[in-house]
């Protein structure tokens, strides 16, 4: 910032850096694993249990095999 206004080396106006504009938060989107819903998956057999909000699906275990799931 050579004259110190915020405008870097380009001179491109203030609000042209990093993390300006439309940045969405934590959490948006819709990928699969966003949000309270969506399943938890076993890697080894595939069986599928609906994901419980407030409990990532690393700490549940598969009903089946009893390996650590993931989210789907």
């Amino acid at each position: 910032m050579p004259r110190g206004d915020g405008t870097g080396p380009g001179g491109q106006g203030p609000g042209t850096g990093r993390g300006q504009g439309g940045r969405q938060g934590r959490g948006r989107g819709n990928k699969p694993g966003a949000g309270p819903g969506g399943q938890c998956v076993c890697p080894g057999c595939g069986e599928k249990v609906p994901h419980q909000a407030g409990v990532p699906c690393f700490q549940v275990k598969c009903p089946k095999c009893g390996q650590q799931m993931i989210r789907e």
